[in-house]
């Protein structure tokens, strides 16, 4: 054997044994452990105008088709297995197994009796009640010629873009003459969803019918001072170029937005006076049967206020109906507005007691009553029953005790003040419901209680239950749930709450590094609150040897009060690292088995920013960190994030003009701290990893983390992934989450012996 080469193989042992080996085929086990297990949760698919509803679910004896009836509170399989492997073999020709049958694109048809699905390569109907399957069309042969068409609701009129321009004609005549609507778009100014397209085809428009089919609006941009950003596809057969427009915090050039109506009939344009604050944003609210009237949204690019406005399609011109301030920022995402009857009613979320709560206003916009209160979120919104005036929603909190993220679901009069809870089990849940609003498909859970679902009425009471997940091989594998912990914030009274992962054959006796697994918000935590068999990469990481622990941070979820979720306003780079630092501090102090003295931290995208930002600030606590896709510098990340979260100042001046005359103009700045920043105070081992065409957080963040620590001179390992964007898929994918096992295990458990595997599928190959 070549002395080298067996120099370097003995050193990689004697390596490994003086540390803490890894398990790296433990872990690899447990990655792949999602395969093992069948269905977590039932999907209901609804009859049209029925309460009655199919799903199917996966159980280690295959998976079977089934359909409810609430109203007799009846359960039933919608078809036999082996009667329809059976039919399909006798109609192909081919073989299928009863277990595992390729059924796709199932749907009821209006009859209520009959199905259509799809096999392969043919479509098939089959009757209920009858039990008679029919082979139809081949799937190959439908096709849609008129792909780039809108349709009209009433099928009689299609809209369409070619060069940026709306042209309309008569649907199903194929010798309709094209009627050419504009003449003014062009390439980000355009009437097309493909700004950039100018082949002359036929394109989708992005224009959106009122239901009379009298009329459609469109939301046109324009992007045309926008600025570019590029990435690189070098996976292409010849690497090319892709442009995108971008717009970043404080740039002078924004998206502007216009608002027009199109009249069918006299082919009319109307513009929609929409303007207020210079570079606001717009959206559309709703537009419904009555075609006269259309309901927007515009917002200052400060974000911190909004109006809410009704405009005539006739005239154009609009009103104020609601008027809202909310400091710093509005939350983006609960949010929300419902227009009831074409006006009559509103129900408006809003958090200007500091928790989010509903409001009932009038068509005019005035207040009518008040619809949930308290020190508690009112969330998302499930369904709203307009005949009996009642609402359905998540709510976050108000059950004394409970983990405030776990989704309790309300029930409330649009009238009166006052709601009911109707999911009393303590957990987190997640309903469905049929458009009558009487009964509830509740799919509940958390991290170490087993999902269950279950059927109720409009009261909460269980009607029945519907499935239990088949975990049999799970807990053969030796499959353990994560744990539940609370911890307190910094300022030592704020509860956060968090998951702790353990080894399979975790030894209570023995120390283990911790990792801690971040995301910051402040739009949405990373932390998982219902049950969840991989925690993403949290359960096959423990297994390499370590303890993994993921909780929230001080701003970081918006299901909690506005205090909370906009805690890092104007400090977007450092405002969770105190939090996550003093949380590991008490789980240390807490159990014994954590060590303190090696901690490591990991995240994506803003978890990306997070862990190297704690490798700069806290150098001395944290020892190791991963930061993929991270957006380390905030200032060329997108607009709307940097903006929103950290902030924009506006600025006016005058502007001297001797044709127009003086004018005041806005100017907007924002400037948000780096990573980069930081560079200096490095310390540790740190592994960078982004897509080289990712093309939400670009690799200019990362590479630009990089020459901060090269100038500094650091030391630390760079990773680009080939034709990778913010996501990592398939190979990609299995490589980054190896290479973080590895990176922790050298440097948390002085394992390096995997700079010596050459087969990383096979964990048994070394040099």
């Amino acid at each position: 054997m070549n002395k080298l080469l067996l120099f370097v193989l003995l050193w990689g042992i004697a390596e490994t044994v003086c540390g803490q080996q890894a398990n790296f085929r433990q872990a690899e086990k447990f990655r792949k452990v999602g395969s093992e297990i069948g269905s977590l949760k039932v999907t209901p698919h609804f009859l049209e105008g029925s309460n009655k509803f199919w799903y199917n679910y996966k159980t280690s004896n295959g998976t079977c088709w089934y359909f409810v009836d609430p109203e007799r509170r009846s359960k039933k399989l919608l078809f036999d297995n082996n009667y329809m492997a059976q039919e399909l073999t006798r109609i192909t020709f081919k073989p299928y197994s009863a277990k595992s049958l390729p059924i796709r694109e199932l749907e009821f048809q209006k009859d209520q009796k009959t199905i259509h699905f799809k096999v392969n390569e043919f479509s098939y109907e089959y009757d209920t009640e009858k039990c008679v399957l029919l082979q139809q069309d081949s799937v190959k042969e439908q096709k849609n010629n008129n792909n780039w068409a809108s349709f009209s609701p009433d099928s009689t009129y299609m809209v369409f873009s070619r060069k940026n321009i709306l042209y309309m004609m008569k649907a199903g005549d194929k010798d309709s003459i094209e009627i050419q609507l504009t003449t003014d778009g062009e390439p980000f100014y355009s009437y097309a969803r493909n700004e950039r397209d100018t082949s002359g085809k036929r394109t989708w428009a992005k224009v959106y019918w009122f239901k009379d089919s009298k009329k459609f609006y469109t939301l046109r941009t324009d992007s045309r001072k926008v600025k570019d950003l590029w990435v690189i596809d070098i996976l292409a057969a010849r690497p090319k170029l892709e442009e995108y427009r971008y717009p970043m915090p404080g740039d002078k050039e924004v998206r502007q937005y216009e608002l027009y109506v199109f009249d069918v009939a006299d082919r009319k344009q109307i513009k929609i006076n929409t303007d207020k604050w210079p570079d606001q944003s717009l959206s559309v609210l709703y537009a419904g049967e009555n075609s006269e009237q259309i309901y927007f949204q515009r917002k200052r690019r400060t974000c911190d206020e909004l109006d809410v406005c009704v405009a005539s399609t006739v005239s154009g011109e609009s009103k104020v109906l609601i008027n809202e301030q909310a400091k710093p920022y509005f939350n983006d995402q609960l949010y929300h507005l419902s227009i009831l009857e074409e006006g009559k009613d509103l129900i408006w979320w809003s958090e200007r007691t500091g928790w989010g709560h509903f409001y009932h206003y009038d068509k005019d916009g005035n207040l009518k009553n008040v619809i949930s209160s308290g020190q508690w979120v009112a969330g998302k919104m499930v369904r709203i029953d307009t005949v009996n005036r009642t609402i359905y929603f998540e709510g976050y909190g108000r059950e004394k005790g409970r983990n405030p993220y776990y989704s309790g679901i309300y029930r409330a009069s649009i009238d009166r003040e006052g709601v009911r809870l109707l999911t009393p089990e303590d957990a987190t849940h997640s309903v469905t419901m049929p458009v009558s609003g009487r009964f509830l498909v509740d799919n509940y859970s958390r991290v170490d209680l087993e999902p269950c679902s279950v059927l109720r009425d409009n009261n909460g009471k269980v009607l029945m239950e519907l499935e239990r997940p088949d975990l049999k091989r799970l807990y053969e594998m030796g499959w353990k749930m994560p744990e539940r912990f609370t911890v307190k914030a910094r300022d030592g009274v704020t509860d956060l709450y968090g998951v702790m992962w353990k080894p399979v054959d975790f030894d209570s006796t023995k120390t283990y590094p911790v990792i801690s697994y971040v995301y910051p918000g402040p739009q949405t935590e990373a932390v998982p609150f219902d049950f969840t068999v991989t925690g993403v990469y949290n359960m096959a990481l423990a297994q390499v040897g370590f303890i993994v622990v993921n909780f929230g941070h001080r701003g970081g979820s918006p299901q909690r009060d506005k205090w909370y979720h906009t805690y890092g306003y104007n400090n977007l780079r450092d405002y969770a690292l105190a939090d996550d630092k003093y949380g590991i501090e008490q789980l240390s102090d807490r159990f014994s088995f954590i060590d303190r003295t090696k901690v490591g931290i990991f995240g994506h995208s803003g978890g990306g920013f997070m862990s190297t930002a704690a490798l700069c600030f806290y150098p001395d606590f944290y020892t190791a960190a991963v930061s993929s896709s991270g957006n380390h510098d905030n200032n060329i990340y997108n607009q709307w994030w940097g903006e929103t979260h950290h902030g924009v100042k506006e600025e006016k001046k005058t502007v001297k003009d001797t044709i127009k005359g003086d004018y005041e103009e806005s100017i907007f700045k924002s400037k948000i701290a780096t990573n980069a920043e930081l560079a200096r105070n490095f310390k540790g081992y740190l592994l960078l990893v982004t897509g080289d065409i990712d093309n939400n957080v670009h690799p200019g963040n990362t590479l630009r983390m990089a020459n901060a620590l090269i100038q500094a001179g650091k030391n630390f390992d760079l990773v680009m992934l080939p034709g990778q964007r913010h996501g990592y898929q398939n190979k990609a994918g299995e490589f980054y989450q190896r290479k973080m096992w590895f990176h922790f295990a050298k440097y948390l458990l002085g394992d390096k012996s995997a700079d010596y595997y050459y087969e990383i599928d096979g964990f048994n190959r070394r040099y």
